[in-house]
């Protein structure tokens, strides 16, 4: 469905307006893309239709909620079976600590993000969370020494 919508200028305003701010209203979104505060709310509701707009947040800092360490996993299974993929994928969701976690291609078969309070909280986690189940074979971590860019915002231009 989200393919065949297309998407215009004022789309893709209300787009950026929203991703730096969701709790805009509608009215504030209206007089900065010059429309009609009933016409941007009938665009964002076809924009949640389409699947382009998936949801509404915000951003918590890790640190001030005690999360001194970000560490970039690489993860290999032991085998590719659906058991394993199925139990890996179960734990991995069971773990909130496990910010994001993507299949890739390369040397290792997954990578997430990881917050830990610290390291030996890290060393912890990996020891007795993952490290402890027979279908993961090895790991490789990277401690993130600095944030040189995070960005959560999706460009809205075309092209």
């Amino acid at each position: 469905m989200a393919n065949s919508f297309e998407l215009d200028q004022i789309d893709r305003k209300i787009l950026e307006l929203l991703q730096f701010n969701s709790r805009l209203s509608n009215q504030e979104i209206a007089s900065q893309v010059g429309s009609s505060a009933s016409s941007v709310w009938r665009r964002i509701n076809a924009l949640e239709e389409a699947e382009i707009i998936t949801a509404y947040g915000l951003t918590v800092s890790p640190e001030k909620l005690g999360y001194g360490e970000l560490v970039l996993l690489q993860v290999s299974l032991e085998q590719h079976n659906d058991d394993y993929l199925e139990e890996f994928t179960q734990l991995v969701r069971s773990i909130p600590e496990i910010l994001e976690c993507y299949a890739t291609t390369g040397e290792y078969d997954y990578v997430m993000k990881v917050l830990a309070t610290d390291m030996r909280s890290y060393h912890r986690f990996l020891r007795n969370r993952l490290m402890s189940k027979a279908f993961i074979s090895k790991t490789f971590s990277q401690v993130v020494m600095e944030k040189i860019k995070f960005q959560k915002v999706v460009p809205t231009a075309s092209g």
